[in-house]
């Protein structure tokens, strides 16, 4: 069976803020219990689930310690330039920091947010 990302999963420091950045990025919350949030991303994306940061190591049975680059980034392909800069926006509005600014290359153009949490975030365009 072939490997499918159905479900991607963060851990946050802050459930209600994390839950809140999605949401105004305009997630949907499908789910929510106490300790968790699911929110549904839109057709084509694999859903988004949310824990507290120490639940998720105790879970997988690591240290909760961590900091700097996790090697991890999701991406948010649009169809043009002009789309990656409204994501931008979109994303600084809802809490985002602007980690690379948007900046056009041969292929079309690209930048990086990171969410209140620190997960990277790349916008791309594909024209």
């Amino acid at each position: 069976m072939p490997v499918q990302a159905t479900a991607i999963m963060l851990g946050v420091s802050d459930l209600a803020r994390a839950k809140q950045f999605y949401a105004d990025l305009g997630g949907t919350v499908t789910q929510e219990y106490p300790g968790f949030a699911r929110l549904d991303l839109g057709e084509g994306s694999s859903s988004l689930a949310l824990y507290p940061w120490e639940q998720v190591a105790k879970d997988a049975g690591v240290s909760a310690e961590g900091s700097g680059f996790r090697g991890f980034s999701l991406h948010f392909i649009v169809d043009t330039s002009e789309a990656v800069d409204e994501a931008m926006r979109d994303a600084v509005a809802a809490g985002a920091t602007v980690v690379k600014e948007a900046t056009a290359t041969k292929w079309g153009s690209f930048g990086y947010f990171s969410d209140p949490d620190g997960y990277l975030w790349k916008v791309a365009s594909s024209s």
